[in-house]
């Protein structure tokens, strides 16, 4: 008896894909989280407000970009989309390294802000639905492991040359970009046409019924998104680590996260998804108020020790939250919304860390955004979410 040859797992170009996916995701990462904030201010000598406000416009053009994506994709092959997206990207990169004028640097801020989107969201279209889990597990672990090491990578660099950091990410641009050429000339991507405004309909009828997630969704992303304009220049300037120093706090606290997912998600499971959230939640935000007191760089480890392990409790609690609430039916159009509502708070959190970082203090605003965290926790603890009674 003949036996069918095992389809594989994976499409013949899944692996190029995740080639591109790991430059644009290590060029994201270095951006957001040092690259922007540390060369804008120090190398162009702009203020915090102005870094505020380009990350607020990167995380903007992405938003739009989600928004917007199915049209493209519904239109012309995914090729094309991604690579000029990435070319836009890259002409960012390169702009942003000689953009002094804040309107300049806010403008390539922008572009870079195109090349986020496509290449995921394509990704996800590649996967089949045998061996689901396992493929998922391999995009997160490109997304993961590009979006952590850029900006460790791109801060052990600026520690020799700020101009070196900035060519580094404007080669690992172009070469995305080139590489995102050979890609599959195909269309693919088949998305029903939905009118604008049922798609507005749609999108009012998901909200109604998450409107117990809102809040949370809002505040998290935008307790976090305030941080980006900030962090670097808090560790750097305020607490005087140098930016080696601040890529092992970054490591020891990505590491943690990896490390803890696994046993955090299945004591979950066992004990309840509210008690992680509202634990996980108070605790990053208590530990964040730690940092405003200035600690030595030895405690500052244990600290970032303590954020990934406190990140890992809530991940799988609130992934599984977020599940609970996507109906099998709809499930593209649900997660669509759940990206979009947490986008708003990114979109409007880099600005106002930066504005209130030129008004205030950088320490004020790592601690106001611990205040937001420890909120969070008390929502989720005390408001009756009906996916998390009974646990």
């Amino acid at each position: 008896m003949k036996t069918m040859p095992a389809k594989p797992l994976y499409h013949s170009d899944m692996l190029l894909y995740a080639v591109v996916l790991f430059g644009v995701e290590f060029v994201r990462g270095a951006v957001l989280i040092s690259f922007f904030s540390l060369y804008g201010t120090k190398q162009l000598g702009l203020n915090l407000e102005v870094i505020g406000a380009a990350i607020t416009t990167s995380f903007l053009i992405d938003t739009i970009i989600k928004l917007a994506i199915g049209w493209f994709l519904d239109r012309f092959p995914a090729r094309h989309v991604i690579s000029f997206s990435l070319l836009l990207s890259f002409l960012g990169i390169v702009i942003a390294g000689f953009a002094e004028r804040p309107w300049l640097f806010i403008a390539a801020a922008g572009l870079t802000g195109f090349g986020i989107s496509p290449i995921w969201i394509v990704c996800l279209t590649k996967i089949r639905a045998e061996g689901r889990g396992t493929q998922m597990g391999f995009l997160y672990t490109v997304w993961l492991t590009g979006i952590g090491t850029g900006p460790i990578v791109t801060n052990l660099v600026m520690d020799a040359s700020m101009r070196a950091a900035h060519w580094l990410l404007a080669a690992i641009a172009l070469i995305s970009w080139l590489l995102s050429l050979r890609l599959p000339d195909k269309r693919e991507v088949r998305l029903a046409r939905v009118a604008f405004w049922r798609q507005l309909q749609l999108l009012a009828g998901r909200l109604r019924h998450m409107k117990a997630l809102v809040p949370g969704m809002l505040l998290q992303t935008l307790g976090a998104s305030m941080l980006l304009p900030i962090l670097p220049a808090f560790a750097s300037d305020t607490l005087g680590f140098t930016s080696s120093q601040y890529s092992l706090l970054l490591s020891a606290g990505g590491l943690c996260t990896v490390l803890a997912l696994i046993p955090m998600g299945r004591l979950a499971d066992r004990f309840g998804k509210k008690w992680f959230l509202a634990a996980g939640f108070f605790l990053f935000g208590l530990i964040l108020n730690t940092f405003s007191l200035h600690p030595a760089f030895g405690l500052a480890l244990l600290f970032a020790v303590t954020l990934g392990i406190a990140y890992a409790a809530v991940l799988p609690a609130w992934n599984a939250l977020l599940a609970a609430y996507v109906p099998p039916a709809q499930k593209g159009l649900g997660w669509g919304v759940f990206s979009t509502v947490e986008g708003l708070g990114g979109v409007i959190g880099p600005y106002i860390g930066g504005m209130l970082a030129v008004m205030l203090s950088d320490s004020w605003v790592v601690s106001m955004a611990g205040v937001l965290f420890m909120l969070i926790s008390l929502f989720y603890l005390l408001f009756p979410v009906p996916s998390l009674r009974g646990e």
